[in-house]
């Protein structure tokens, strides 16, 4: 290293990288990048590690998972040329939108100026392309207040404390949608057989979730009945939209890691998808794609919203306290917020 270089400390590195400190220690556990160490243990980021963390950053916007970017980095091209697709196509649908939104716009600035548009003809248009596309009154603990959706992407995380009411919102939200399902955790008692039975009735279908396996184990995930449940989910033909109760039961982290990747890549372009979790592998804030949204039930009851993956928007912050790792959530899983009566009554 050279000497005149100061090197950086964790926080400056991924200030600098336009990255979280959590980002650089997720490459770091994945091992694809080894911060160097001061006399007292600080993790300290010089010119070389710079540079390595600058790539993996840059592959990881295009939308690589960690197991893809380690095999760019060691040589193989062809990890990136599946993401360079996906993220050409995104960006070519981005592209029509913004086209459609700037024809109309000259459209009504040429009507106002030969004086052709009133003011409530105005209004009409620019609302054209913003219509809601779900709206329904909330279910209690709501006391009928209306949630209201104006675009729904193709991917969709529900998130909130426990006891916040994500599984009523959900089930409320599959039956205003036309073409859902719910996807719940009856999935994993017996699911072994029960994908077993749908898998040998159906080949074409067995043939899909052959692939996705393979691609999944390939990035490290652990083939279980509880993955086979919801990749049989995934793949099944007929269903346009699917909202997936707690999509982490009983997956490991190096397996959910893969999963959202699949997700990303592959199920949600053929399907609407809404994941119901509170595990930080499933939803990282950190490498949320342009055009998905986070659906947060807050603790206190209000109104379920809408928040943006953007830090210091409204919500961000209590999405992140939402959120635990796959570690955290095994040794929670089944506990349920309780307070005692008594407590109740002094409260009241």
């Amino acid at each position: 290293m050279n000497p005149r270089v100061r090197p950086l400390s964790a926080s400056q590195a991924a200030a600098r990288l336009g990255v979280s400190v959590k980002a650089l220690r997720l490459y770091e556990q994945s091992g694809l990048l080894a911060p160097n160490r001061t006399s007292a243990g600080w993790r300290s980021y010089g010119p070389k590690e710079m540079i390595r963390a600058g790539q993996i950053a840059t592959l990881r916007r295009l939308g690589l998972s960690l197991a893809e970017v380690g095999r760019v980095l060691e040589g193989d091209p062809s990890a990136l040329e599946c993401a360079l697709a996906a993220q050409e196509a995104r960006l070519r649908d981005q592209a029509l939108q913004i086209a459609d939104t700037l024809s109309r716009v000259r459209r009504l600035r040429s009507g106002i100026i030969q004086g052709q548009s009133s003011t409530a003809e105005l209004v009409v248009a620019l609302d054209a392309g913003t219509r809601l596309a779900v709206s329904f009154d909330l279910p209690w603990p709501w006391n009928g207040e209306t949630f209201e959706m104006r675009d729904i992407p193709s991917l969709s995380f529900i998130t909130g404390p426990l006891g916040s009411g994500k599984t009523r919102f959900a089930q409320r939200l599959v039956e205003t949608l036309h073409d859902a399902k719910f996807v719940g955790l009856d999935r994993i008692a017996g699911s072994g057989a029960d994908s077993r039975a749908r898998l040998d009735e159906d080949p074409a279908l067995n043939l899909r979730v052959e692939q996705a396996l393979a691609w999944l184990t390939k990035e490290g995930a652990r083939n279980s009945p509880a993955l086979m449940a919801l990749l049989v989910a995934l793949e099944a033909e007929g269903l346009t939209i699917l909202v997936i109760d707690m999509v982490e039961q009983e997956l490991d982290q190096a397996t959910q890691e893969a999963l959202i990747s699949y997700i990303r890549n592959c199920a949600s372009k053929r399907r609407t998808l809404f994941l119901m979790t509170r595990s930080s592998s499933i939803l990282d804030l950190d490498t949320m794609g342009g055009g998905e949204v986070v659906i947060l039930c807050p603790a206190n009851h209000n109104p379920p919203t809408c928040v943006l993956p953007n830090p210091g928007t409204p919500g961000y912050e209590a999405v992140a306290t939402c959120l635990a790792t796959p570690a955290v959530r095994a040794r929670t899983h089944g506990v349920i917020a309780w307070r005692p009566p008594t407590a109740l009554c002094d409260l009241a």
